[in-house]
């Protein structure tokens, strides 16, 4: 059985001045979508729509605001609304309480219909091309929580190698942000990046990681403590698996639609 380490949550302290690890992470997170960015764009069948960096530049500054917007907010009305609207200075708190990635996801979507009308670019060409460039930046994000101690796991059996003792909730637990940021993060990462290294439909890469995000949450889910819990037909669910529902279900549509569709333009 594993004991939690229990990090300082504080990488580092200049006076009055407290940079977070889990700040940290989401520097991580932005700084592998440039660089994931930029090995994308050389890909002949993204190059072909003329994708450059300062493309790369502009979007990264509209999603790290659809990013912590977003993020913020999903944690706040998805998950703890009462608690916040109880104490409403602790909403910019992001390293209090963390982030929600359904929130964070709407956000980014958000943003990059902003950032597609103001360059006059196909929204949908532009999930594309940012889909692939998401998951590795959502695995550094929870390892921030890992560092946190946060997202504690479900039970978990003391035979199990990897169990792990978590501050502050007893008996041994599945190290739940460790299963997301390997599986909905690393796992889903590799298949889409092998998905995306051909051309594909239009939308088809942006509802291809809907899906994979959405699965792996679903299964994800299982071992964490849930925020919420109800039932569906008699059978528990968790607040994660309710948010993911939707997606799963979009995706499967948006697939079916794209691949229906006239093969995608090739614009510069």
């Amino acid at each position: 059985m594993l004991i939690h380490p229990q990090p300082d949550p504080i990488a580092l302290a200049l006076g009055p001045v407290q940079i977070h690890w889990y700040g940290l992470m989401y520097v991580v997170a932005f700084a592998l979508f440039i660089i994931l960015g930029r090995v994308r764009i050389r890909m002949p069948h993204v190059a072909a729509q003329g994708w450059t960096k300062d493309d790369l530049d502009d979007m990264l500054f509209y999603g790290m605001l659809g990013v912590i917007v977003g993020g913020r907010l999903g944690e706040v009305l998805f998950y703890q609304p009462l608690y916040y609207f109880a104490h409403p200075l602790e909403i910019l708190m992001i390293w209090h309480g963390g982030m929600s990635f359904h929130g964070g996801f709407l956000g980014v979507l958000i943003a990059m219909a902003l950032w597609a009308r103001k360059r006059r670019r196909n929204i949908l060409d532009v999930y594309d091309f940012i889909a692939p460039l998401v998951p590795l930046g959502y695995a550094a994000g929870r390892m921030g929580n890992f560092i946190n101690a946060e997202l504690p796991g479900r039970l978990a059996d003391p035979s199990l190698p990897w169990a792990m003792l978590w501050p502050g909730v007893a008996g041994p637990r599945h190290p739940s942000p460790l299963y997301q940021a390997l599986i909905d993060g690393v796992l889903v990462f590799l298949i889409l990046w092998i998905f995306a290294r051909k051309a594909r439909p239009r939308l088809a890469v942006g509802a291809m990681f809907t899906l994979l995000y959405g699965c792996a949450r679903f299964f994800t889910e299982w071992f964490r403590v849930p925020d919420w819990e109800t039932t569906v037909f008699g059978l528990p669910i968790t607040s994660g698996q309710v948010l993911s529902l939707p997606m799963i279900v979009a995706a499967l549509a948006m697939l079916v639609w794209a691949y229906r569709q006239p093969a995608r333009p090739v614009t510069a």
